[in-house]
């Protein structure tokens, strides 16, 4: 007779609450700078979480200068750019659309997969897109492992943000992602989730 384990998590119960239970998406955050070692650091963490085929389309442009703020700002929609704007770090979180370039050293186990799998422009982009969603979530965990919170944001004019910092199409932004330390009042309360047994049915 087996006995049914009182927690069968692997994880500590601080390390659930700071990822899953207490986590929000952040609305407001503090001066504080998110320096260049952190990001590196959230990344070398989960860089390694699963894709399809080992591809890795996801491409990150930081926001620091405000140079650049300018240029990204004017293609938040209203309710998001005040939000943008007050950010320690913003990041363009982009699919590579020409990311099965890589494949032949990703994923050397099968090197024609770059032509048998994504030689049609249309899966591909399809395919770029579903895995760089896949990364962005892994990305948001990795802030959090940080202590950093993330406000991750689609209200923006898409294809205004991707002739501004992809002007040659080969990259199409997803999310622009508000990233820093909490602030004051920086979430609401816990929205609703569908409980277990709405969303698993065994067969």
């Amino acid at each position: 007779m087996t006995t049914a384990l009182t927690n069968p998590l692997q994880l500590a119960e601080d390390a659930q609450n700071l990822l899953f239970h207490n986590a929000r998406t952040a609305n407001a955050f503090t001066d504080e700078e998110v320096p260049e070692e952190t990001v590196r650091a959230v990344y070398e963490l989960v860089k390694n979480g699963p894709t399809e085929f080992n591809t890795t389309p996801l491409r990150l442009v930081l926001v620091r200068s405000d140079e650049a703020r300018a240029r990204l700002l004017p293609h938040m929609l209203d309710n998001n750019r005040d939000k943008t704007a007050a950010a320690p770090l913003i990041a363009i979180l982009a699919a590579d659309l020409e990311f099965h370039e890589e494949l032949p050293r990703l994923f050397p186990y099968f090197p024609q997969a770059k032509d048998v799998f994504y030689g049609d422009p249309n899966d591909r982009a399809e395919s770029a897109r579903f895995n760089s969603a896949l990364q962005i979530g892994y990305f948001v965990i990795g802030l959090r492992a940080a202590g950093l919170a993330a406000g991750p944001q689609s209200g923006f004019d898409h294809e205004g943000l991707d002739k501004e910092f992809f002007p040659d199409g080969t990259h199409t932004a997803l999310v622009v992602m508000n990233i820093g330390k909490p602030g004051e009042d920086a979430w609401g309360p816990r929205l609703p989730r569908l409980e277990y047994d709405e969303v698993v049915t065994t067969v």
